[in-house]
């Protein structure tokens, strides 16, 4: 758990560098997306996937580097392996720091958890895990497919919710 920490202390800690933001312009109604994963031929074809559903893809090398960027962006999509830049037993450092987000901040974002060990779009497990949806690895041909599904799956869910706090912040 020290060791989590570290990273995130030291990434929280550090000064504004400019060339640690992940994007310099954005247009307006942009969706934008940070990709952790490890594998060159699976980063490859998860960045394609989500290229092609209409994002705009940040990869990160390292656990550090994805804190970096999500130090200056809000995502809208985050795709992380569970072994992301972490050793066999050692806990995600990227997970531990979605896990320790504002809900305001993390209720922005749509997680997503890739792995060998589950099912894809295992609810059970995604909750467990605080992820809004689980895939294998194994599925990542059709990950375009999946997230858009998963995607409007929590729009659907979440829509009243949302709906609520926007009329309760104009109240205020």
């Amino acid at each position: 758990m020290s060791e989590e920490k570290t990273v995130i202390d030291e990434v929280t800690s550090q000064s504004y560098d400019a060339s640690d933001k992940p994007f310099d312009f954005i247009e307006e109604g942009q969706e934008t997306a940070l990709l952790c994963e490890s594998d060159d031929s699976l980063r490859a074809q998860a960045g394609e996937q989500l290229k092609s559903i209409g994002y705009l893809v940040s990869e990160a090398q390292s656990a550090q580097e994805a804190l970096k960027k999500m130090r200056y962006h809000i995502y809208d999509l985050v795709l992380v392996n569970e072994r992301f830049d972490c050793s066999e037993g050692e806990r995600s450092q990227v997970l531990a720091y979605l896990e320790e987000l504002n809900m305001q901040v993390r209720r922005k974002m749509f997680v997503a958890l890739a792995g060998t060990g589950f099912r894809t779009m295992d609810n059970m497990t995604a909750f467990n895990r605080s992820v809004n949806i689980t895939i294998n690895t194994e599925n990542f041909k059709d990950l375009g497919s999946i997230i858009k599904r998963g995607v409007a799956e929590n729009k659907a869910f979440y829509h009243v919710f949302r709906e609520t706090l926007t009329k309760a912040a104009e109240r205020s």
